[in-house]
């Protein structure tokens, strides 16, 4: 089935005030979800209402909370999330780094104790369209069970731990938003995926013996299996330093047995903001990007490939594509945030009048 972005947001709105979340929060929650459903990363989208109607209820994600400034040190700012909606926590955290950055030049940024964050390139376009250059590195804790076992493991030590690098655009070429989990394939895609009775092309799963899997059942059903991490060893590597960086400088800690774990997720978050008119002259930087953009797009396709595309291009496409043709779902996955969205306490006649918005 097909919903359109408008009706989307109207379903998200209506769970998110329902479970507590005051006007502001509910529209930027929603927002950040069906934002990532038209950039084609259901994984981060709506599908993520269910896991936080249930998070409320087991007192994991708490409605309301605002980013609490814990330290200002200049250049460095660090937040924590109280349990909060991620998505809100992150972007008035990101929000302060850019004020505070036009000071410094650069900034050190950290949140720590954030439910979800949800898609961390939506920060990363933050930061782009304020002219502003970032690196991202978030972890996860507070999970009874790491999900990405590390190169070489069979069991899980890890959450997706994704990073993303974004530098702004000009005017002739869009910002460069590069968004990945360290992860093989995230752990929302194979919820996605299991949903929809559907396998991935490569083995990006293992099996709860340590034995590549295709089928998103081994992350679903028991025995348990793991994510894989990207790039073997490389990606290994990547994962433990994700880990690193973002739980031990945020002061919100790793996912290492000693740590109490609820059942939720939390998110811990550093972030590197740098102004680049302060790092030389801008219409310089401007022109540079715009000259390496176009050699790098230059480069021949290789047969039966589409063009070259940049950080950031396949997500626009989808995005434009997706506005105008509306979102795909399984029937599985609108069952499931139809049942949540009941859970929650939304009356079936809202949903039922939110299908059929114009």
């Amino acid at each position: 089935m097909k919903l359109a972005a408008k009706q989307l947001e109207h379903v998200s709105r209506l769970v998110l005030k329902a479970l507590g979340c005051k006007e502001k929060e509910a529209v930027i929650v929603s927002r950040h979800l069906v934002e990532a459903n038209l950039r084609g990363h259901p994984s981060h989208g709506i599908g993520m209402l269910p896991f936080y109607v249930a998070s409320v209820r087991n007192k994991t994600l708490r409605p309301n909370q605002a980013a609490r400034l814990v330290r200002d040190a200049g250049a460095i700012l660090q937040f924590s999330g109280e349990r909060g909606f991620g998505q809100r926590v992150a972007r008035e955290a990101v929000d302060a780094a850019i004020w505070r950055v036009r000071e410094t030049g650069v900034a050190l940024l950290t949140v720590r104790n954030a439910h979800h964050m949800g898609r961390i390139g939506c920060y990363g376009e933050q930061l782009a369209n304020a002219g502003l250059v970032g690196l991202f590195f978030v972890n996860v804790t507070d999970v009874h069970t790491p999900m990405v076992s590390p190169f070489g493991g069979t069991a899980g030590r890890f959450g997706g731990n994704p990073i993303c690098i974004a530098f702004p655009g000009t005017d002739k070429h869009p910002a460069f938003i590069l968004d990945f989990a360290t992860s093989r394939v995230s752990y929302g895609k194979t919820r996605v995926a299991y949903l929809a009775g559907q396998r991935f092309d490569e083995p990006v799963l293992q099996n709860h013996a340590g034995h590549p899997s295709h089928d998103p059942r081994v992350m679903w059903e028991e025995p348990q299996g793991t994510l894989r991490p990207m790039a073997h060893h490389k990606g290994g590597g990547l994962l433990a330093a994700t880990e690193f960086l973002a739980g031990l400088l945020s002061g919100g800690g790793t996912s290492q047995p000693e740590r109490p774990r609820q059942g939720g997720i939390l998110n811990q978050m550093t972030a590197f903001v740098v102004d680049p008119a302060q790092t030389g002259s801008l219409p310089w930087l401007q022109a540079e990007y715009d000259a390496m953009t176009e050699y790098i797009k230059s480069s021949p396709a290789q047969e039966g490939s589409e063009p070259v595309q940049m950080a950031g291009e396949p997500e626009a496409r989808r995005r434009a594509d997706q506005l105008a043709n509306g979102i795909e779902f399984s029937d599985n996955e609108w069952n499931a945030i139809r049942t949540a969205a009941l859970e929650a306490g939304v009356m079936a006649h809202q949903l039922d009048e939110a299908q059929e918005l114009a």
